[in-house]
């Protein structure tokens, strides 16, 4: 992977994140999302600890990995779930790996014992990624929502820290 730098996902990265969110979404196989959010909505939802860009010599983002709380119980304060997007042009560079291997070093030094995602089991090249990267599969959601009008199942993976006493 030459030339790209991980950096901490910032505002000014906005534009191009959600334009590379929007790309993932438009391809039809990332997420139930049918638009990216405007910043504001985005910002809140992820945690300032957790989100990371990659960045190519120029400063153009390749792609971003974000994690949000799945809940406000303090049970749960441990558990995050987390969305990996890499812009079309840059894949298979290595690009969502060194994302992922960044959200795995800031949680584990964060505390964080579970990263979490759901993937449509279309989205192949996610779910190897996942597992390349420590994600175990827990099962399949079926038909657990619509998208464009047809029922998706979403497979539920989990990395779980090994620091976990």
């Amino acid at each position: 992977m030459s030339r790209v730098r991980i950096a901490a996902l910032l505002p000014e990265h906005a534009e191009q994140v959600l334009a590379v969110y929007q790309a993932g979404i438009d391809e039809g196989n990332a997420t139930f999302e049918t638009r990216a959010p405007d910043w504001t909505a985005f910002d809140k939802a992820k945690l300032p600890g957790h989100r990371f860009v990659a960045l190519d010599g120029d400063g153009r983002v390749l792609g971003w990995v974000a994690a949000g709380a799945v809940s406000d119980r303090c049970a749960y304060a441990g558990v995050v779930e987390h969305s990996v997007y890499v812009h079309p042009e840059a894949r298979g560079r290595g690009v969502a790996r060194a994302l992922l291997d960044a959200l795995i070093a800031s949680t584990e030094a964060g505390g964080i014992w579970t990263i979490q995602s759901g993937i449509f089991p279309e989205n192949t090249a996610s779910l190897a990624l996942h597992e390349r990267a420590g994600f175990r599969v827990i099962g399949t959601r079926e038909r657990i929502g619509r998208h464009h009008g047809v029922w998706r199942d979403v497979v539920l993976v989990e990395r779980r820290s090994p620091l976990l006493k």
